[in-house]
């Protein structure tokens, strides 16, 4: 039996420019942070993960050395109880799940469930830009073969924001599913403004339904439960969140009074490939649709992808790409190879152990440094 010998955390910054003008950050972002996690074995194998920084998880390194890596109900719960105490810690759940695969020699899809190596995603656009130019993003969606494109909401005026939508639909008619994610359930550390409303959310929703869109995102604080559900009664487009909901109670609690009919957990944010493989089964058996966030570099990019293929039966998956302020280059520049969707949208997962990808230790050593920030 193999152990865990040692764990290796770095920081990583790809400097951006022109920079990239994420739509939920009011600062224009001149560097993309990644940081990777190794997680060592005693035959010489290694483990990758990333997603949130890390910082003081050195401190409880010594709760996995000596450890069988493929115990990962075990490990799993004691990263639950280090999030109780120090933040996300979930990049080592990844860089676990990979480590087992290439201990099994299996790939991730096929060892949470093997439902299908096969995925097919979304467009996520993550820049505001002006009617005419969004609808040119909806048209190089369309003819990508991408089924869908998400639309960000946030510019000066909701009446920006519904222009866009409007002029997308009129120019694409039915020939792509659009989403919009309103940006209400968090905020950056210093945006201090306050999430609608359940009256002006219904307003918007009623909308947006009127536009045929696929779901509305986060329309609402992410701990306005009663807000959800009345929501959800008032209105009949679907209503998705979820994305940084951190506790297991807490899905409960999102599942049992009909908050989503889209819950939308990342395993490099929350609770892990450990904890979602199960949340998944939850949610489809409450007929709800299980379709995780996705915003980050590639590894936790192919991490929700190898969960969901494999665990679930979702119609599609977000895919982070709006160049060209935000490519495939850019996102997965930690990685050997991008992380590409054929013509019709679809992603082949591959046969390769674990997340089946290899880290660029070029771009890695040139990219090393001291801290996870993006500016």
């Amino acid at each position: 039996m193999s152990t865990i010998t040692r764990i290796e955390i770095t920081h990583h910054q790809l400097p951006l420019d022109p920079p990239f003008p994420a739509s939920w950050d009011t600062q224009p972002r001149t560097k993309f942070p990644a940081t990777i996690v190794r997680v060592l074995d005693s035959d010489g194998r290694v483990g990758i993960g990333s997603g949130d920084a890390m910082y003081g998880f050195a401190d409880y390194q010594r709760y996995f050395i000596g450890e069988d890596p493929l115990d990962l109900d075990r490990h799993a719960a004691v990263l639950a109880n280090i999030e109780f105490h120090a933040g996300r810690p979930w990049p080592m759940d990844v860089a676990l799940w990979d480590l087992a695969g290439k201990i099994r020699d299996e790939p991730i899809w096929q060892m949470v469930g093997g439902r299908s190596n096969r995925i097919r995603a979304y467009a996520s656009s993550g820049v505001h830009r002006p009617v005419v130019e969004m609808v040119e993003v909806a048209r190089a969606t369309m003819a990508l073969g991408f089924p869908a494109l998400k639309v960000r909401f946030g510019r000066p005026t909701l009446a920006d924001d519904l222009a866009v939508i409007s002029a997308v639909r009129d120019a694409v008619g039915d020939g792509l599913e659009l989403m919009v994610d309103c940006n209400q359930g968090w905020r950056m550390p210093w945006d201090i403004q306050q999430p609608w409303t359940l009256d002006h959310a219904t307003d918007v929703a009623q909308t947006l339904e009127r536009e045929r869109v696929y779901w509305m995102e986060e329309p609402l604080h992410r701990g306005d439960y009663d807000g959800m559900a009345e929501l959800r009664r008032r209105v009949g487009i679907r209503i998705a969140g979820g994305e940084l909901t951190r506790e297991p109670y807490e899905f409960r609690e999102l599942l049992q009074r009909e908050c989503f009919d889209v819950f939308q957990p990342d395993a490099v944010c929350s609770m892990g490939i450990s904890g979602l493989r199960h949340l998944a089964t939850e949610v489809e058996a409450a007929g709800k649709i299980f379709t995780p966030h996705t915003w980050g570099n590639g590894i936790g990019v192919m991490a929700n992808l190898q969960l969901t293929a494999g665990a679930a039966s979702t119609p599609f998956i977000e895919f982070p790409f709006d160049p060209p302020e935000w490519s495939t280059a850019r996102r997965d520049y930690v990685l050997t190879d991008t992380i590409e969707a054929d013509g019709e949208g679809w992603i082949t997962l591959s046969d390769r152990p674990g997340l089946g990808i290899e880290l660029d230790e070029v771009v890695l050593a040139r990219t090393l440094t001291g801290q996870a920030t993006f500016a």
